[in-house]
């Protein structure tokens, strides 16, 4: 079969394992159902997922114009503790700033490749901790808006990795940890704006597991920009990654607005 489309981050179902799929503006692909067959990737072209345009992608599925100036590609979607709408403070779009950025928020501990704090919004629990290929996951505060939650991230980034070392993550390479006690132990290094929003006697920790058949030992990264045409067989899917046997790995989301066609 061949399918083609402009690639986005493939969307999950929280199941036993996770349910993965990619989706093109016409079709879909169930990717769970491909694990152990052949899938070849190739090239097309380019497609800002903004304006949708023929134009190279610069970052995050955005051409160059649209990253520099869409409301969906401001500093504060990486930094959270730059939001300023909770002071209605415009940053490129003030609507839209206060649509995404005043709602409740969670700072999470979440195992992928090491313990690592990190921030999202409460509607993106638990696709947030799928997406890093995280295999536990568990609230530290939730939060009304993105700033409260950004500098909790801050002053936490003192204690806890805020990065996945994808490698170790793919090859599954993960430390035994106790969730529940590390966020016990974290009260003392809450900023006070939070501390009210911290309930450490709730255990609600959340168990991940993915569609892969084996993890490989060595990981190679698919470019598409250097690899126009790839073949391989599926044996896995973690996080935003393809698995493939000889130890490439393709992430789906690094390559967002990317034009593909794939057979299988």
């Amino acid at each position: 079969m061949q399918y083609q489309g402009v690639l986005t981050k493939m969307q999950t179902e929280y199941q036993n394992p996770v349910q993965y799929y990619l989706v093109f503006e016409n079709n879909f692909i169930h990717f769970n159902q491909l694990l152990g067959q052949n899938i070849a990737i190739n090239f097309v072209g380019y497609q800002c997922l903004e304006c949708g345009k023929k134009k190279k992608i610069f970052r995050q599925g955005f051409c160059y114009d649209c990253f520099m100036n869409s409301a969906s590609a401001g500093d504060w979607i990486m930094k959270p503790e730059l939001s300023t709408a909770h002071l209605d403070i415009e940053d490129r779009d003030l609507d839209y700033e206060k649509k995404v950025q005043l709602q409740p928020h969670i700072v999470y501990l979440a195992l992928s490749s090491e313990v690592k704090v990190g921030v999202t919004r409460f509607t993106q629990v638990p696709t947030r901790w799928i997406d890093q290929g995280a295999v536990q996951a568990i609230p530290i505060v939730e939060v009304p808006n993105r700033y409260l939650a950004g500098i909790t991230e801050v002053a936490l980034k003192n204690h806890f990795s805020d990065k996945t070392n994808w490698q170790k993550m793919l090859k599954n390479e993960i430390p035994q940890v106790d969730l529940i006690k590390e966020r016990f132990d974290i009260r003392y290094f809450l900023p006070e704006e939070v501390q009210e929003f911290f309930h450490p006697e709730k255990e609600d920790i959340y168990e991940i597991h993915y569609p892969v058949l084996h993890y490989p030992k060595k990981v190679m990264s698919l470019n598409l920009e250097k690899t126009h045409d790839f073949s391989g067989k599926l044996t896995g899917i973690k996080g935003q990654y393809l698995i493939f046997e000889d130890g490439t790995v393709f992430n789906v989301r690094s390559f967002e607005g990317y034009e593909v066609q794939l057979h299988f």
